[in-house]
């Protein structure tokens, strides 16, 4: 079977912050070595590092841009995320867009560096042209249906099976992930059952009271 990864987005949430997001990294590391699924997580810029270095998980940021070091002041650059830990990058999430010169920067910048770059797109066409510039993985999310509590793979399959297709003309090699309002297991098995690789999700495990019962749920599937 292929293998499965499911990336959880911390994004800015208080319940993914600092001590809290040690709590949840605990359960994904717990969860992954029962299961044998990869689980990654997402954090705030501030905890990547000591993540990194504590968990036996893929820890990836949640933006980086397409600059080199030197004279950008602000800029997160895919060279200090490496030195941080990182095992890559979201780019273009729905909450942080780029223009297309500044996709293909930084998905260069992580190839650069060795580390994942993980392009987010909003539909078919997006998804086919990110697709394009080689990256490691593309995440398709609706963004409408982000934080909705509504599935993806329930509410638009059609989108996640007409995203593979166009994907899969134009590069055959690059992983795929589909995200907004991804819940359970069978939210998981749904989107696998339509070619995807796994899932890009966050509120449903940053709010959970217990991230490991849902994180459990989540691979139950597999």
């Amino acid at each position: 079977m292929p293998e499965v990864t499911i990336l959880i987005n911390l994004k800015t949430y208080r319940e993914g912050l600092g001590e809290n997001a040690h709590r949840i990294a605990r359960a994904a590391e717990d969860v992954a070595a029962e299961s044998g699924v990869t689980i990654g997580i997402c954090p705030q810029p501030m905890d990547l590092h000591p993540l990194a270095r504590h968990f036996d998980i893929p820890v990836y940021a949640q933006h980086v841009d397409g600059v080199v070091p030197g004279a950008s002041t602000g800029h997160i650059t895919a060279e200090a995320l490496r030195v941080a830990g990182a095992a890559g990058s979201l780019i273009n999430h729905s909450e942080r867009r780029l223009t297309l010169a500044g996709i293909e920067a930084s998905v260069q910048a992580c190839a650069s560096n060795r580390i994942h770059s993980v392009v987010c797109t909003n539909n078919v066409l997006t998804s086919a042209a990110a697709a394009a510039l080689g990256p490691d993985f593309v995440a398709i999310e609706p963004p409408e249906l982000i934080g909705s509590g509504i599935s993806v793979a329930k509410a638009d399959p059609e989108i996640i099976g007409n995203s593979v297709e166009a994907i899969r003309i134009v590069n055959e090699s690059v992983r795929i992930l589909t995200g907004a309002g991804i819940q359970s297991g069978e939210c998981v098995r749904i989107a696998t059952d339509l070619g995807t690789d796994g899932v890009l999700l966050a509120s449903s495990v940053v709010k959970a009271e217990d991230p490991a019962a849902v994180l459990r749920d989540l691979v139950s599937q597999v």
